[in-house]
């Protein structure tokens, strides 16, 4: 609502940029934003990616939150 992050900002899609269709990060210093419409599928897919990445890279802490466990 302030006008800080207008159109002018905006690279890509989620998809755009799990598929490396979008740009990436190019520094630590830089922030990639997810925002979500309420679409449950987007954030798992996001989610499923983040962690998939994460356990690759051997970075993170992995809880349980109950239910069926995936390895």
């Amino acid at each position: 609502n302030a006008g800080d992050i207008g159109p002018d900002h905006i690279v890509g899609e989620i998809g755009d940029l799990l598929l490396g269709r979008a740009p990436r990060r190019g520094s630590d210093r830089e922030i990639t934003l997810f925002k979500s419409l309420g679409l449950a599928i987007e954030d798992l897919a996001a989610a499923c990616h983040v962690v998939e990445r994460a356990r690759r890279e051997g970075v993170g802490t992995g809880f349980g939150l109950g239910g069926r466990r995936i390895p």
